[in-house]
C-alpha cells in the first residue's frame, strides 16, 4: 500500500486523507501550513458590483459581518470546493469558475472593465490575479481575511508520524508547503525518508518552489484542482 503525505491543512487535509483511504492509499497527516482568519479591516466600497474568491479558505474565515454585506453581489469563485463555499457561506448567486485564478481573472477583465469588485482572499497570496484584472481596468479591492502560517516540526515529530518509513509520495497544495517540504527533505536526520518520494504538485508554480530538489520524481496535476492531483496517484511512473 503506497503511504501518502499529505501537507496541506486542516480541514482539507482530513478530507484528503479519507479520499485517499478510499482509494487504497494510506495516507499520513503532516500539514506543513495552516489558516488563522484575521479580523475585518476597512470599508466595503458603496460602488462595488461582485465579488470575487480565488480559494475557499477566504470564504470559510471572512467574518459575519463581511458576508452580510457582500451577500446580495453576484460571487465569482474560482471553481467547485470554492463555490460550495460560497453558498454555504450565504452568498445568493454563487458562479463557478475555471479553477484557475488566472483563467478566472481573463474571464471577468471584459465585464468588469471600469468597475470595483471585491477580492475576499489570504494574506498570503499569488499577485497575478489582481495583476490581470487591473490591467483590464477593474477596480479590484483586496479584503483579506486569513493569513497563511508556517508549521513546524521537530525531526523526532516527522519521524514518528512516518514510522521511520519512507514516504512513497507527497501531495503539495501551495508553494508555501512546497518550501517547508523542501526544508525538511534536507534536514541531515530526515534525508533518507524522501530520496526515492514521488513529489506531486497541483500546479507549475508550486513545483517551481520545490525547486530541484527530486526533480525528476516531480509530476504536475493536468488542472489545478484535487481530482486531478489525485489522478497523478494512479498514474503509471
Amino acid at each position: 500500500m503506497l503511504r501518502v503525505l499529505v501537507t496541506r491543512p486542516e480541514p482539507g487535509a482530513s478530507r484528503t486523507a479519507h479520499r485517499l483511504e478510499e482509494t487504497g492509499f494510506q495516507p499520513v497527516l503532516l500539514p506543513l501550513t495552516e489558516t488563522k482568519a484575521l479580523p475585518a479591516a476597512g470599508l466595503i466600497p458603496d460602488d462595488a458590483v461582485a465579488v470575487a474568491v480565488t480559494s475557499a479558505n477566504a470564504m470559510r474565515h471572512a467574518p459575519e459581518e463581511i458576508i452580510a454585506t457582500l451577500a446580495a453581489l453576484p460571487c465569482l469563485a474560482v471553481g467547485k470546493r470554492t463555490a460550495q463555499a460560497a453558498r454555504e457561506a450565504g452568498f445568493l448567486s454563487v458562479s463557478e469558475g475555471p479553477g484557475d485564478a488566472e483563467a478566472l481573472a481573463d474571464s471577468l477583465a471584459a465585464d468588469f472593465s471600469g468597475k470595483t469588485i471585491v477580492y475576499l482572499c489570504g494574506r498570503v497570496r499569488f499577485p497575478a490575479f489582481e495583476q490581470r484584472l487591473g490591467s483590464a481596468g477593474v477596480r479590484v479591492h483586496a479584503v483579506e481575511t486569513y493569513d497563511t502560517l508556517t508549521v513546524g516540526y521537530s525531526d523526532e515529530v516527522i519521524l514518528e508520524r512516518l514510522s521511520g518509513r519512507p514516504a512513497d509520495a507527497i501531495l503539495l497544495y501551495s508553494a508555501k508547503a512546497a518550501v517547508a517540504m523542501q526544508t525538511l527533505a534536507r534536514r541531515p536526520a530526515l534525508r533518507g525518508l524522501f530520496d526515492k518520494t514521488w513529489v506531486f504538485a497541483l500546479s507549475t508554480r508550486i513545483a517551481a518552489a520545490f525547486d530541484d530538489v527530486a526533480s525528476e520524481r516531480i509530476r504536475i496535476a493536468a488542472q489545478p484542482d484535487e481530482d486531478a492531483l489525485l489522478a497523478l496517484l494512479q498514474a503509471p511512473r
